[in-house]
This record gives C-alpha cells, sequence and structure tokens, in this order.
C-alpha cells in the first residue's frame, strides 16, 4: 500500500515537474530569442560602424599616398586617429609628416600636444622644445613653462624670468603664473599663492591662476577661503566649470554636502563629459 501511495506521489510530482518545465519554455524561449535577436543587432552595429571606421581611415591614408606633400591631409588623418582616441597611430602619422618636414614646428608641437594628452609629459616637452627651438612662439614657450612646472622642474623658473625680460604685461603675468605653478607642485603653498596674487592683480580674468590659488588654498586647509576665491572666479566666468568642481570640493570638507552636490552639478552641466565631477557625485550617492 506503501508503494503505491509513493508510486502515485512520484507520478504526481514528475506530472507537475513536467507542466512547470513546459511553462518555464514557453516564457523562456521568446525571451532568449529577443536577448539573441538584441546581440544581432549589437553586433552588427558594432559591424557597420567598424566598417565604417576602416573606410573613413582608408580614405584617408589614400589620400595622404596621393598626395604626400598635403600637410592638410596628413593632419586630417592625425586628427583622425585623435579623435578615435588611437594615439600610437596619431603619433606614427605625425612622426611620417614629420620625415617630410623636420623643420615644422607646428608638427612639433602637435606632436608634443599628443604625448601629453597621452600621459608622456617627458616626451611631450621633448617635443615642445624642438618646436620652440625652430619657432620661439609664445604659445610653446608658455606652454613649455607650464609643463616644467608640473614635473617640479627648475626649467619653469629660467623659462618665467626670461618672459619677465621681456617687460610686456602678457608675458609678465604669464611668468608669474608659472612661478606660481612651479611652487604649487613642488609644495611651497604660500609662495605660489603670492605669485598668483602677482598675476591676477594684472589680469582678473586669468582664470587658471584662480584655480590654482584656490588648490593651494585648499592643501593648505584654508577652506573658506578658497571659496571665497572661487565665487570670484565663477562670477568673472560663470561658465568655469573648474571652479565649479573646487567650490563643490570645498565645500565638502565644511560640511555643506548639498550644496556641494549643486556645485558638482554646476561643473557637469557645463562640461558633461567632466570626469571628476562625475566621481564626486557618485562618491556622494547622487546618480
Amino acid at each position: 500500500m506503501t508503494i503505491c501511495l509513493l508510486s502515485e506521489n512520484c507520478h504526481l510530482l514528475n506530472s507537475t515537474v513536467l507542466n512547470f518545465a513546459i511553462m518555464l519554455k514557453s516564457f523562456l524561449l521568446p525571451l532568449l530569442f529577443l536577448c539573441f535577436v538584441a546581440c544581432i543587432n549589437n553586433s552588427n552595429e558594432n559591424t557597420v560602424n567598424a566598417a565604417k571606421a576602416n573606410e573613413a581611415e582608408k580614405a584617408l591614408l589614400d589620400a595622404v599616398t596621393k598626395f604626400p606633400d598635403s600637410l592638410l591631409l596628413r593632419e586630417e588623418l592625425i586628427q583622425y586617429y585623435r579623435d578615435s582616441a588611437d594615439y600610437d597611430k596619431a603619433i606614427a602619422a605625425t612622426e611620417a609628416a614629420l620625415q617630410k618636414d623636420s623643420l615644422n614646428d607646428r608638427l612639433w608641437n602637435i606632436k608634443a600636444n599628443l604625448y601629453f594628452e597621452n600621459y608622456d609629459t617627458l616626451n611631450a616637452i621633448a617635443a615642445l622644445n624642438r618646436a620652440a627651438n625652430i619657432n620661439p612662439l609664445p604659445q610653446y614657450i608658455l606652454t613649455l613653462g607650464s609643463m616644467y612646472a608640473q614635473k617640479r622642474d627648475s626649467a619653469a623658473l629660467h623659462i618665467a624670468d626670461f618672459l619677465l625680460k621681456k617687460q610686456l604685461t602678457d608675458n609678465t603675468k604669464d611668468a608669474f603664473f608659472i612661478k606660481g605653478l612651479y611652487y604649487n607642485f613642488s609644495g611651497d603653498k604660500l609662495k605660489a599663492i603670492g605669485f598668483f596674487d602677482k598675476c591676477l592683480n594684472l589680469d582678473y580674468n586669468y582664470m587658471f591662476a584662480y584655480r590654482e590659488k584656490a588648490i593651494a588654498l585648499y592643501d593648505l586647509g584654508r577652506y573658506n577661503d578658497a571659496i571665497t576665491v572661487l565665487d570670484k572666479a565663477v562670477t568673472v566666468q560663470t561658465r568655469f566649470d573648474e571652479g565649479y568642481y573646487w567650490l563643490g570640493r570645498c565645500l565638502e570638507k565644511t560640511g555643506k554636502t548639498a550644496d556641494a552636490i549643486e556645485e558638482y552639478k554646476t561643473a557637469l552641466s557645463i562640461s558633461p563629459d567632466y570626469v571628476e565631477a562625475k566621481d564626486a557625485l557618485a562618491r556622494l550617492g547622487v546618480k
């Protein structure tokens, strides 16, 4: 009798399992099919995009081959790789262009920018030195001074002194900024602030001087003083995204989290790809 009951229960259990399996199958098969179709569509879209990219690259390469002396076409190819964040190819294309014209300061400057964007400061400095030696344009010298300053290289001070000897207002304010940047990165915050103040006294629109002065004050723990500097900066330039970001950093330190969130949001509204602002909001639990 017990055996019969067990057999009957097993039959009922098997029937239930079978019905559940049929139901599950009827639910999962369409879902799996939709996922399969979506994967195919994504794969097809990626394939199409890759094909278009290959066609664009091939068209540019063919054009450069056909017109090897065209600097414009070579720069378009370099920019194509740069936009794709393929810095190895961009640098290689720049070097190929320099083989045609090794005294082209513009190409050396492009190469310096590519290295800098690819976080290779040493090669960026070397390339920019070549550009400045060929054609000592103010923008090359200023950028070079800033790069040396960030590396805590005293060559930044020599460049700043060179600019001061020119005794022109534009050169003077930039020289003060480079000196401030050097001392900021070297850890002498008070000396850095003095030079940033000199820079701002000559040009109250010098936004990077506001930023660096605020960072120096932030590093010293003088958050309210930094907020005062940044408030002035974003009043002068209402779309100064870095000003709003650093305001957020300072406000966080003073315990004003809600206000900090608003400043981070403002920075993102100006520059939607501002990674640091995104990370700050994520850290505070804001999507």
